[in-house]
């Protein structure tokens, strides 16, 4: 068999035997190793102390999207110093204090160390008796004890984000809402059923819409729900819409309310939902990808009474939690839903040890399925129970502070209530026109001066400016920093 990897300097020479030359290879990767570890901890030690944003120079971006395949292995302390040199100086962001752009968490330590041992390793959390799927049966449960949702055994399982989530939670409850109407949609499609009709307010997220085109239900039957003042779902429009599409010959399935939008952080009325979802045999589904953790918050827990009655929640470890990026759950009132939407057991496959769960392959799309209980765990761990509820604390407790610093001053408007940890507003120096036009332009003015980063939405018909925040180390010093850094942006636009 012919070694593929790529050499040790000298290591021919000096290891003429397969032992030896596996031993050399082992000494690289051990030096690598703890240089890597020193790269990366000088990195995030001095993210505060350079810019949080800035564009990527012409002949960098060159070098990062222009470069050819080596024909020969490259030695490894030569790619770490590519990555120390072209890669490390070039970060979204998210990792800056001063970073209130989207929902994007700096990582959490603990989960950067252990990210190497899960590659080490590199198992398929498919199924099977090793670490992987029994560590990720904790964490899923640890999760759903955190948000307060109900956990029967198997009752979730960890994706690569909500919007994977979303399509398992999605996909079970169009095949019980099928199974129940006599019929299988995994076997028969939806050719000639009536039009299986799903509602979410227009503050819904895009994965929404997107799992709902996947599924094959179509656009024109996701039905947008309008919204309060607040933001929240009106339930009122909502029964009424419910009512007519029973009447109109559809077929209504789901209803997914919010636990904190990404505009406005705004969460509905789950409560009322889950009363309309009982009424009409809707699944109910929460979408909490970024805010189901703020039920943590002192005082939000009203905020989100009835997130325990739904059937199914999305959620975020990589949000909130800070696991590094590429970890979301679904979390499942019924586990046999998503099983009878996804399971395919091919013979080579079989499992007589899997016990009466079976395996997580069984419960989502994917066969091949990555370690991401071990950064979960790990920062799940680090943080503790009383870490969790104290970040939670500290940036719900950041968004109310500004929004507080915004009612204040005479150049800025809150444009919605804090519920979690965003702050939706805008800059007003003037009354008269333009204003949209401004606060369109603010965002990226303001990210490429580099001390602060924030984003624009559009909120109530309104150009709008979104702070979100998720980093522990945010002080609110940074606030002071954020309103300054967006007033000179302001004038550096008008001139």
């Amino acid at each position: 068999m012919h070694d593929l990897r790529p050499p040790a300097p000298n290591a021919a020479a000096a290891h003429p035997t397969g032992a030896d030359q596996d031993g050399a290879h082992g000494e690289d990767l051990r030096v690598a190793g703890a240089k890597a570890a020193a790269i990366a901890a000088g990195h995030l030690a001095g993210l505060a102390d350079r810019p949080v944003w800035q564009p990527v120079p012409a002949a960098e971006r060159a070098w990062l999207s222009d470069q050819e395949l080596p024909e020969a292995g490259r030695p490894l302390d030569e790619l770490l110093e590519d990555a120390r040199t072209h890669v490390l100086p070039h970060p979204m962001g998210n990792g800056h204090p001063r970073f209130f752009g989207w929902v994007n968490s700096p990582p959490n330590p603990a989960g950067v160390l252990v990210e190497p041992l899960a590659a080490a390793l590199n198992p398929s959390c498919a199924g099977g008796d090793h670490a992987g799927p029994h560590l990720e049966r904790a964490v899923v449960r640890w999760l759903a004890e955190l948000a307060g949702f109900p956990h029967p055994p198997g009752g979730g399982l960890l994706t690569s984000g909500a919007s994977m989530a979303t399509v398992i939670c999605l996909a079970g409850a169009r095949q019980r809402a099928a199974l129940a109407d006599g019929w299988d949609a995994r076997e028969d499609g939806l050719s000639g059923r009536p039009p299986m009709v799903m509602y979410v307010t227009e503050e819904g997220h895009s994965c929404l819409h997107k799992a709902a085109q996947l599924l094959g239900l179509g656009t024109r039957h996701v039905r947008i729900v309008p919204v309060d003042a607040a933001y929240r779902m009106n339930v009122s429009a909502l029964r009424a819409m419910v009512t007519e599409d029973l009447a109109a010959g559809r077929r209504p399935f789901c209803v997914a309310g919010s636990a904190g939008t990404v505009n406005s952080g705004a969460v509905d009325p789950l409560g009322e939902i889950a009363d309309v979802a009982a009424e009409h045999g809707l699944w109910f589904h929460v979408d909490g990808a970024y805010g189901a953790l703020g039920i943590l918050a002192d005082g939000a827990a009203p905020h989100y009474a009835g997130l325990d009655r739904a059937d199914s929640l999305a959620l975020d470890p990589h949000k909130w939690l800070g696991v590094p990026v590429g970890c979301g759950c679904a979390l499942l009132r019924d586990p046999g839903a998503a099983r009878a939407a996804f399971s395919l057991v091919p013979s080579y496959l079989i499992d007589d040890n899997a016990g009466e769960l079976g395996w997580f392959a069984e419960y989502g799309p994917e066969q091949t399925r990555p370690f991401r209980a071990l950064k979960t765990w790990a920062t799940m761990s680090h943080l503790g129970r009383s870490g969790i509820v104290g970040l939670v604390n500290h940036t719900a407790g950041l968004a109310r502070r500004l929004a507080a610093m915004v009612e204040e001053a005479a150049d800025f408007e809150l444009l919605a209530p804090v519920t979690t940890s965003i702050t939706a507003f805008r800059h007003r120096p003037h009354d008269g026109d333009g204003l949209d036009a401004l606060n369109r332009a603010l965002p990226d003015a303001v990210q490429a001066r580099g001390n602060a980063f924030l984003t624009g939405t559009r909120l109530g018909g309104r150009d709008a400016l979104r702070a979100c925040f998720l980093h522990p180390d945010t002080t609110e010093r940074d606030l002071t920093v954020l309103l300054d850094e967006i007033r000179l942006a302001a004038k550096t636009l008008r001139t």
